[in-house]
C-alpha cells in the first residue's frame, strides 16, 4: 500500500513539474527592449505637417505609419483610440501616410486632407474606416464613392474636389512617401513610441511600450 502511494506521489509531482515547465515555455514574455531610431531617421518620423490626434504637448507621441485602405490599420484604430483614452493628456498620435494600396489609398488620403482643411478630420476618418470594405475593395469601387461617404460625415464634397488637388496636399504625399523610404517602412500599420519601434509588433507590445513611456514621463 505504501509503495503504491509512493508511486502515485511521484507521478503527481512529475505531472506538476511538467505542467509548470510547459507554462514557463509558453507564457508571454516581456516586451523586448527597443532603442530609439538613429537621429538621422528620427527627423523623418515626425514632420511639422503630420496630423496630430490628441494634445499637442503630450509627452508621449505614437507615430503611426497609416494607410486608410489597409485592413489592419482599420482594425487597430479602436485600439489606438482606447490607448489614448486610457492615458488621457499624456499621449498623442501623429499620422504619417503610407499609400501602399495605390490609387485607392491616395484618393482616401486626399479626402482626409480636405477634411482636415474643413475641420472635420476625425468624423471623416472614422467614416472612411468604417466603410473601408466598400470603397477599398480590390475590384473597381464606384467612382466618387469615398467622397459620398465623407460627405455623410460632414465633408463639403464640392469644396473638397478642389482642396484634394492643393499643392500642400501634394507636398504632404510626396514628403510622406520619402520618409516611408527613409525609415524603411514595409507594412502598415507600423508604430513608433517616442522614436522607439514597437518590436515585435502587436497590440500587447504597443500598449506595453506606451505605458512604459508614460510612466517614464511622469517620473
Amino acid at each position: 500500500m505504501n509503495r503504491r502511494l509512493l508511486v502515485l506521489s511521484v507521478l503527481v509531482l512529475g505531472l506538476a513539474g511538467f505542467a509548470l515547465a510547459a507554462w514557463f515555455a509558453t507564457r508571454a514574455g516581456p516586451v523586448a527592449e527597443t532603442a530609439a531610431v538613429p537621429s538621422a531617421q528620427a527627423e523623418a518620423l515626425l514632420r511639422p505637417h503630420a496630423l496630430i490626434l490628441g494634445p499637442e504637448d503630450a509627452p508621449v507621441t505614437i507615430v503611426e505609419f497609416f494607410d486608410p485602405a489597409c485592413e489592419a490599420c482599420r482594425a487597430f484604430y479602436p485600439v489606438v483610440k482606447d490607448i489614448m483614452a486610457e492615458h488621457g493628456d499624456a499621449v498623442r498620435v501623429a499620422i504619417r501616410y503610407t499609400p501602399f494600396h495605390g490609387e485607392a489609398s491616395e484618393e482616401a488620403i486626399r479626402v482626409l486632407e480636405a477634411a482636415r482643411m474643413q475641420g472635420v478630420y476625425e468624423p471623416v476618418l472614422e467614416a472612411v474606416l468604417r466603410e473601408q470594405p466598400r470603397w477599398a475593395s480590390h475590384g473597381a469601387p464606384e467612382a466618387g464613392l469615398i467622397l459620398d461617404i465623407a460627405a455623410e460625415a460632414g465633408l463639403d464634397a464640392e469644396a473638397a474636389r478642389t482642396q484634394m488637388l492643393a499643392p500642400d496636399v501634394v507636398a504632404i504625399l510626396n514628403q510622406d512617401r520619402a520618409d516611408v523610404e527613409a525609415v524603411g517602412i514595409r507594412g502598415t500599420p507600423t508604430f513608433f513610441v517616442n522614436n522607439r519601434p514597437v518590436e515585435p509588433f502587436g497590440e500587447a507590445e504597443l500598449r506595453s511600450l506606451v505605458a512604459e513611456e508614460v510612466a517614464a514621463a511622469g517620473s
